[in-house]
């Protein structure tokens, strides 16, 4: 199993960054172009809804499978079959207070499996191609 992170600090409470990223079917923030929606009429919270990103010819099927206010974060899968060539892919985005300064630590995280001689890159990708720019566009739209 291969794992990739990337995390930043923004100068906003972290409850206020959790506000703009708590619902799972509010993906504005990150950038992402195209059109997300929730199937079958569940909620942004609610554990077991699917959120369907479509971005130009791609679309991807996530599941929510853990959302918590207490610990400000959410987990997620992607559904088979991914469109990508990793498998079991399960990601968690967190919020966390920094006490000294009342700013918010974003961790954004994922594992998955794939071949191991993709893994370096894969891992990679994740961190640079997805949560690094996912979370400098949340940056810019909290500063917006």
């Amino acid at each position: 199993m291969a794992r990739s992170t990337y995390s930043l600090v923004l100068p906003h409470a972290a409850g206020t960054v959790w506000s703009v990223i708590r619902p799972f079917d509010h993906y504005a923030w990150a950038g992402v172009p195209g059109e997300t929606v929730i199937e079958d009429g569940k909620l942004g919270d609610q554990i077991g809804a699917i959120r369907r990103v479509v971005t130009g010819d791609r679309t991807i099927r996530q599941v929510l499978l853990a959302h918590s206010d207490l610990d400000r974060s959410y987990t997620y899968a992607v559904c088979e079959p991914s469109p990508l060539a990793v498998r079991n892919y399960q990601a968690t985005i967190r919020v966390l207070s920094v006490a000294e300064t009342d700013e918010a630590f974003v961790d954004w995280s994922a594992t998955f499996d794939c071949d191991q001689d993709e893994r370096d890159h894969w891992t990679r990708y994740f961190a640079e191609e997805g949560f690094a720019k996912w979370l400098g566009a949340l940056r810019r739209f909290m500063a917006s």
